[in-house]
């Protein structure tokens, strides 16, 4: 209480708040731990796993004894005898889009704490949908990253996960803490500068990352930080669609496996009028190209996917990311066979250069 600028309204303030961290790994473990010893006064926990041996050299809460428990179940237990004034509520399950709404509802913050892809952009679109903060936070290998998503920067500007990736990566460019590898300690420091920007929204002191990506670079000691920009292709996703029984979750569409063809394939299959060549880069993007049979940008796609024709497509972008993701998409909704052009038109205009 004798802190300038933090008195009792401030502890009263984090006593009423309500916090789910998504997550009870190496980020939520630390984010859990000084938001529990900060005062708060409602946290939610989510996390489906069991502690593994592979855990402990990065997630504090848990030792040997707890290998085989639920990650949440050996957290809660632990955090009430640190603070037994607190109200901790657990979630063994995944955060999924069936349950995601659902599981947010409520909560005044989310701090993702996730180390996939996947549930990172859903929590994204459901903090979204329901105006919720979310702090994002993620790791991998020597360097760590931090901002807050969905509430107003210096400019009133609000910002979300998709203006930094517009949509998921392909299969082989995604990787976790478990695949990637990761030093210890970095996903504390990230995880108690998650803790750090909770406390700051929730008690209107200082000022928060929004707006702002922070990195930590683990071998040079380093920190910089870089301003988000709006991403003017892609636009947030309404709650219709999210619940959208024909709506295929990025769970699923992570299970289908797309063709990834060369140039050469691409040529031939084209030449013999075997596909329908679709475009998905935005309209902005360049070079134009005159050998596709239709341009829908990727911020557009779900809604037209219906209207594509019943022949076999082949999507073509830049470098050949967001064209595997489309194909997934259009494979789901339709009965059709959808390659990904390898390399996108980068690998086409090298190979006719």
């Amino acid at each position: 209480m004798i802190l300038p600028g933090f008195g009792v309204a401030a502890q009263e303030k984090l006593g009423r708040a309500k916090v789910l961290i998504v997550g009870m790994g190496a980020l939520g473990c630390p984010a859990l731990q000084y938001l529990v010893g900060a005062g708060v006064g409602n946290i939610g926990i989510i996390d489906s796993d069991l502690v593994s041996e592979s855990n402990l050299h990065r997630q504090l809460l848990y030792g040997y004894a707890d290998i085989g428990k639920p990650k949440v179940a050996v957290a809660a237990a632990l955090m009430r005898l640190q603070n037994p004034a607190i109200q901790i509520t657990t979630y063994q399950t995944s955060f999924e889009r069936k349950n995601a709404l659902d599981l947010l509802e409520g909560y005044d913050i989310v701090i993702d704490a996730t180390d996939n892809f996947i549930a990172k952009y859903i929590i994204n679109d459901a903090a979204g949908i329901l105006n919720i903060p979310m702090i994002y936070g993620a790791v991998t290998r020597y360097q760590g990253q931090l901002t807050v998503f969905h509430f107003p920067d210096q400019n009133n500007l609000k910002f979300n996960y998709r203006d930094l990736f517009p949509v998921p990566p392909a299969d082989h460019l995604m990787g976790t803490c478990e695949s990637l590898g990761v030093i210890g300690v970095l996903p504390g420091i990230i995880g108690c500068l998650q803790a750090a920007e909770a406390i700051k929204l929730i008690t209107d002191i200082g000022k928060t990352l929004a707006g702002r990506l922070y990195t930590h670079d683990f071998l040079e000691a380093t920190n910089y930080e870089i301003a988000l920009s709006k991403n003017s292709s892609i636009s947030m996703i309404k709650k219709e669609d999210f619940l959208k029984p024909n709506h295929t979750s990025s769970e699923e569409l992570e299970e289908i496996d797309i063709e990834e063809i060369n140039v050469d394939q691409f040529l031939a299959l084209k030449k013999n009028d075997q596909i329908f060549v679709l475009d998905v880069r935005e309209r902005h993007e360049y070079p134009p190209i005159d050998f596709s049979d239709a341009l829908i940008p990727m911020s557009e796609l779900s809604n037209q996917i219906e209207q594509l024709p019943n022949k076999e497509i082949c999507v073509i972008c830049h470098q050949g990311i967001r064209s595997i993701y489309a194909a997934q998409q259009i494979q789901a909704r339709k009965s059709i066979k959808a390659y990904s052009l390898k390399g996108g038109i980068t690998a086409y205009f090298n190979k006719l250069s």
